[in-house]
């Protein structure tokens, strides 16, 4: 019988904000400053895992906004040579950014496609396309909410001329 392997959790913010028809995603250099990442760390007792999250965000990227309460994807992450992490990605709308309390972390903003290529950089294969997926399962995530037709002007329409009517014949 095999035993289960099981891996250390963290959780990161991808942050993003839209950008005409396109979408921004924020990243951060890690704390050795040799690579790009998204805001991400140990989950916190009192916190639920979309709060540990944002946390993480204002600390490591200044970036303040709304987070999905759940998480979108879950991929694997090195921590030194031999262990890796499991990290629960949450999606963060960024509306304001303010000066993150780590230094060095140089918050920028990439293109989906330089996020990929920025993620990609200086990493192993297997965490490289990891990573390179977190950019795709959120543009795609992203994308889906805005083909979504909005209905509100049409419902508003529809209650509207049936209060119209009920106030017609409420006079006869």
């Amino acid at each position: 019988m095999s035993s289960a392997r099981f891996l250390p959790l963290q959780v990161a913010a991808v942050c993003y904000r839209k950008c005409g028809a396109a979408f921004e995603f924020l990243l951060v250099n890690t704390t050795s400053g040799d690579r790009w990442i998204f805001p991400k760390g140990a989950t916190a007792r009192r916190l639920s895992h979309s709060q540990a999250a944002e946390r993480e965000a204002l600390e490591e990227a200044g970036a303040i906004g709304e987070i999905e309460p759940q998480h979108f994807h879950l991929y694997l992450q090195p921590k030194g040579d031999t262990q890796e992490f499991v990290v629960k990605a949450f999606l963060l709308q960024v509306s304001h950014i303010q000066a993150p309390q780590e230094q060095n972390r140089n918050p920028t903003w990439f293109s989906a496609d330089d996020a990929r290529s920025a993620l990609a950089m200086g990493r192993e294969a297997k965490y490289a396309a990891e990573l390179r997926t977190v950019i795709d399962h959120a543009v795609e995530r992203l994308s889906e909410e805005r083909i979504v037709p909005d209905h509100s002007r049409a419902l508003i329409y529809r209650i509207w001329r049936s209060l119209l009517r009920l106030l017609r014949l409420g006079r006869s």
